[in-house]
């Protein structure tokens, strides 16, 4: 059986694993760490969010699944996921769950954990709503320009999936999203 190249707190005593970050000899990868030489990809990623979204029926999501493709530095706290709505699952205080419905073409198997596809990442980050415990703000638009500036997803394949869901909820909102973080990168590139 190959070795995990992640170790978590069912290892060694977390006091043990943040001396040894402070010692140069292991890097934190969410709730886990790793060798610092051990290449920071999505699959080492996802294995670490693994280790918290422990149900196979979860599905990350939003901001973590931007953070598994890189496009974020860090993972969100707490980790977003998502859930068909027909299952029942009970999370931890660290997981923040919606029920939604996902076409098997928006996600990819990542052992040991599946993720939504960066073009869905995207779509997702831009539907969020203005309302309740989630809202779309800082953390989302630089999750949706990481996603676009890493060559994950290009602004063409948003605008085109953005297009192709009609008028299900947030759309319009989702697109004037994406014009206004176009624009502001606009801004910036040119040192307004």
């Amino acid at each position: 059986m190959p070795r995990s190249r992640l170790v978590t707190s069912d290892d060694w005593p977390e006091v043990e694993l943040r001396a040894a970050v402070l010692a140069g000899e292991l890097v934190p990868v969410g709730a886990c760490w790793a060798s610092p030489v051990e290449p920071q990809t999505p699959s080492l990623r996802a294995a670490a969010a693994a280790w918290t979204l422990r149900d196979a029926r979860l599905i990350a999501g939003t901001r973590t699944a931007a953070w598994i493709w890189g496009a974020t530095s860090r993972p969100p706290t707490p980790l977003e996921a998502a859930i068909s709505p027909q299952a029942r699952v009970h999370v931890d205080a660290g997981v923040l769950l919606r029920e939604v419905v996902i076409d098997p073409a928006d996600l990819v198997r990542l052992d040991p954990l599946r993720v939504t596809t960066p073009s869905r990442t995207a779509i997702d980050l831009l539907r969020t709503p203005n309302t309740g415990e989630r809202t779309f703000g800082t953390a989302e638009a630089e999750a949706v320009q990481g996603l676009i500036a890493i060559g994950a997803v290009t602004v063409a394949e948003v605008e085109d999936r953005l297009c192709g869901l009609g008028t299900i909820p947030m759309v319009r909102q989702a697109s004037r999203r994406l014009r206004a973080l176009l624009e502001s990168g606009a801004a910036a590139v040119d040192g307004r």
